[in-house]
C-alpha cells in the first residue's frame, strides 16, 4: 500500500511537470497582450516563487555534480549505441550548418515581412519596420542558402543589438536565442553545403572557431528559456493570467491534484527556467531534450503555424543535441564533417590561385 502510495505521488508529479511545461513553452506574449505595466517583482518575492526558484537551483547543483561523478557521461544511450559509425556521425554533422541555416532563416523571413523583430510580440517603430525588417530578409536568405554566411552572421549580432534599444533589453533578452546563432554562424560558417564552399571558400572560419560552434549555440538557447521563464512566469504572474484566462491550459484538475491558475504559472516557469538551465549547463542535455521534447511540441494544435515557425531554431537545435549529448569526444567528427566531408575545403594550392592552365585559358 505505501508502495503504491509513493508511485502514485510520483506519478503525479510528473504529470503536474508534463501539464506545467506544456504552458511553459507556449510563448505568453506572442498570443495575448501585456498587462499591466510591465514586469512585477514584487510578484516574484514571495515564498512560493522563491521556494521554486530554490528547489530549481538545487536540483541543477546536484544534477550538475552527478554529471561530473558519471564522468559527463548521461543515461540515455547515444546514436553510436544503436550501430552508428564515427564516419556516419560525421558525415551527419556536415549537414548541421545547412538545418540550423534553414530552421533559424525561416523566422527570420517570417518575421522580417510581418514588420516584427526576432518573434510576433515585437512590433518595430516606424520607419525601422522597413529598414530591420528588409535586414531580417537579407540575413534569412544568406543563411538560407550559405552565401557571406559569416558576414550575414554578424549583421545578425548587430541587429540583436539594435533591437535592445528599439524593443527594449527584455524583449531582446527573451531572444537571446539569435545571439547565439548568430555566434554559431560566426565561428562555423555554413558547413559544406553552400554557397560560401564553392564561391568564398577564403570567409570560411578555422577549426579553432569552429569547435566552439554548438556548444554557444546550445547556451544561448538555454538562457532563451531562463530569461522568459521570469519575463513571462515569475516576474510577470499578471501576463500568465491573461494568458490562462483567454487559453484555459491548466488541466491539473483532472490529474487530481488541482492547482490554482497563479500556482500554475509559477510552476510552468520553474519548469522553463529548470530546462533553461540545464541546456545551458550542459547537465544530462540529451535526457533533458528528450523529455522537453514532448511539452514543447503539446500546444502546436492550439496555436498552429505561429508558434511552429517561432519555436523553429529551438526544434533543430534540440535535433543537432539529441545526437551531439555533451560533445566533447564528438568535436573531432564535428570538425571532419564541417571540413573534409560532403564538399571537402578546397586544398591550399587551390585556395593560393593557382589553376590549371586550361582552366585560365577558358575563363580567358
Amino acid at each position: 500500500m505505501r508502495l503504491r502510495w509513493l508511485l502514485s505521488g510520483i506519478g503525479g508529479v510528473v504529470a503536474l511537470l508534463v501539464a506545467s511545461a506544456g504552458s511553459a513553452q507556449a510563448h505568453e506574449k506572442w498570443f495575448v497582450g501585456e498587462p499591466g505595466a510591465g514586469l512585477r517583482w514584487d510578484l516574484f518575492f514571495r515564498p512560493l516563487p522563491l521556494a521554486l526558484v530554490g528547489a530549481v537551483l538545487l536540483a541543477t547543483l546536484a544534477g550538475g555534480l552527478l554529471w561530473r561523478a558519471r564522468g559527463r557521461r548521461g543515461f540515455v544511450p547515444g546514436p553510436a549505441a544503436f550501430g552508428a559509425t564515427d564516419g556516419r556521425r560525421s558525415l551527419l554533422y556536415g549537414l548541421v550548418p545547412l538545418i540550423l541555416g534553414i530552421h533559424v532563416a525561416v523566422p527570420l523571413l517570417v518575421n522580417g515581412v510581418q514588420g516584427t523583430l526576432f518573434s510576433p510580440d515585437n512590433e518595430m517603430p516606424g520607419v525601422w519596420a522597413n529598414f530591420l525588417g528588409l535586414a531580417q530578409t537579407g540575413i534569412a536568405l544568406a543563411l538560407f542558402y550559405g552565401g557571406l554566411t559569416r558576414i550575414a552572421a554578424a549583421a545578425l549580432g548587430l541587429l540583436w543589438t539594435c533591437g535592445v534599444f528599439l524593443v527594449g533589453p527584455e524583449a531582446m533578452l527573451e531572444n537571446v536565442m539569435y545571439l547565439g546563432f548568430a555566434a554559431f554562424f560566426l565561428l562555423a560558417g555554413r558547413g559544406p553545403l553552400s554557397v560560401d564552399r564553392l564561391l568564398f571558400p577564403r570567409l570560411e572560419p578555422g577549426a579553432g572557431l569552429s569547435r566552439h560552434a554548438v556548444p554557444v549555440a546550445r547556451v544561448g538557447v538555454g538562457l532563451s528559456l531562463v530569461f522568459v521563464a521570469f519575463t513571462e512566469k515569475f516576474a510577470n504572474v499578471p501576463l500568465g493570467l491573461s494568458f490562462l484566462e483567454e487559453y484555459p491550459l491548466n488541466f491539473t484538475g483532472a490529474l487530481s491534484i488541482p492547482l490554482s491558475d497563479e500556482t500554475f504559472v509559477l510552476c510552468a516557469g520553474a519548469v522553463e527556467l529548470l530546462v533553461g538551465l540545464w541546456i545551458a549547463l550542459g547537465i544530462f542535455v540529451r535526457e533533458v531534450v528528450i523529455v522537453a521534447w514532448f511539452p514543447i511540441n503539446l500546444t502546436l494544435t492550439l496555436f498552429a503555424w505561429e508558434e511552429l515557425i517561432g519555436h523553429l531554431p529551438i526544434y533543430g537545435l534540440m535535433a543537432v543535441l539529441l545526437v551531439w549529448g555533451s560533445g566533447s569526444k564528438e568535436v573531432p567528427l564535428w570538425l571532419s564533417g564541417l571540413r573534409e566531408r560532403l564538399l571537402p575545403q578546397a586544398p591550399a594550392e587551390e585556395d593560393g590561385g593557382r589553376r590549371p592552365a586550361a582552366a585560365s585559358e577558358r575563363d580567358g
